[in-house]
């Protein structure tokens, strides 16, 4: 069954599109591929040629990536995504327990949905909260230090309609609306962002480092931290008196532009004959801005592969008499290998093997033909 996307939604994938160069539009399909999945709960063949045709893939390119992350679901997903942690620290302290236990509650197994829609069930490899296991989380919100109990009695808050309140972050969302957070739009919804400090488990090394006076050598807590335009003051200091620093560099032959040259002497950067244009240091731009311009060559400078340029080979000096005539010989006494075998292989097993195979098919052949005769 085809799908038609609404106007908000094609609305919001041309904003996405547009957070990136012209060029680099093939960077927004990992939000595309959640924003799909906020209006249809998966990814769907209907959602994979929605976002080949706005960034004028081919399906298979946006199939490969849609397969590849864990978080776009393939088939229809419930409301919420219900993931215990079953690796090595939350296996231990009981994660697997807790697995089953909602396997067998629900009736359902991995990357299986419950009848009403509501819940699907699948075991995580590692949800990166050890210090607090065993951990599950709904919806990517974690539920630390659950045993069997308690998953359960989350589970089946969710199915009565509650939204139970995750022991870290903003109350609940249903996989929908979280795919449309993990888009790049924001939650408008009462309660979607909530502030959440670290746990204990997470300051214990602190407070036995305090408590025990372990810091590191020379380190003074109570340092101010500077902000980013002070440090970029700083750092515009430090690179000024950099450059008057540098010695200057003479020119002989001629100057940056071309000049027939007198011997005197010019700032070293004039020298260089760079055609790149100055810019901000690269903590002032996006990332995207940042990859651009690094593939980007400078349109001034010739590149290796341009019309009528000629890019000087990298070629050793030629050797002595004998150190040619040694190359000679060793060229001839090692003829390249043909089409038929690698080079140094003997023939002898290949005909043998050729020969036998010759004769068995003839031997086939003739026994055909005989039982065809009889029954004749």
């Amino acid at each position: 069954m085809t799908t038609t996307f609404t106007d908000e939604t094609r609305e919001r994938a041309r904003e996405i599109i547009a957070r990136y160069p012209a060029d680099r539009s093939r960077s927004a399909l990992l939000p595309l591929l959640h924003l799909v999945q906020s209006e249809e709960g998966y990814v769907s063949p209907a959602g994979v040629t929605f976002c080949a045709e706005v960034l004028g893939l081919n399906k298979a390119q946006v199939g490969a990536v849609a397969t590849f992350y864990t978080m776009y679901k393939r088939k229809p997903t419930g409301d919420f995504l219900v993931s215990v942690c079953t690796n090595t620290m939350c296996n231990v302290l009981g994660g697997q327990e807790v697995y089953d236990t909602l396997s067998e509650h629900l009736g359902v197994g991995h990357d299986e949905t419950t009848a009403d829609g509501t819940i699907t069930l699948e075991h995580a490899e590692c949800l990166a909260a050890c210090d607090y296991g065993p951990v599950m989380t709904v919806n990517y919100d974690f539920f630390d230090g659950v045993d069997p109990s308690t998953a359960v009695g989350v589970v089946d808050e969710l199915r009565a309609g509650g939204r139970p309140m995750p022991t870290r972050g903003a109350r609940l969302c249903t996989l929908k609306e979280m795919a449309v957070q993990l888009a790049g739009f924001a939650d408008e919804r009462d309660g979607a962002v909530a502030d959440g400090g670290p746990g204990e488990p997470t300051l214990r090394g602190l407070r036995l480092a305090q408590e025990h006076g372990v810091s590191v050598p020379g380190f003074d807590p109570n340092t101010p931290i500077r902000s980013k335009a002070e440090a970029d003051k700083e750092a515009a200091k430090a690179k000024a008196a950099a450059e008057a620093a540098k010695p200057a560099t003479p020119v002989q032959s001629g100057d940056a532009s071309g000049k027939a040259g007198t011997g005197e002497r010019v700032p070293a950067a004039a020298a260089t004959g760079s055609t790149a244009r100055d810019v901000k240091a690269p903590d002032a731009k996006s990332p995207q801005v940042r990859t651009a311009e690094t593939r980007q060559p400078d349109a001034e400078t010739a590149v290796p592969d341009a019309p009528g340029t000629k890019v000087p080979a990298e070629t050793s000096p030629p050797g002595s008499h004998e150190a040619r005539e040694a190359e000679a010989a060793g060229v001839a006494a090692n003829e390249p290998a043909g089409d038929g075998k690698p080079a140094g292989d003997s023939t002898d097993a290949q005909e043998r093997n050729l020969t036998e195979a010759s004769a068995s098919a003839d031997s086939a052949n003739s026994a055909a033909a005989t039982e065809t005769g009889a029954q004749k």
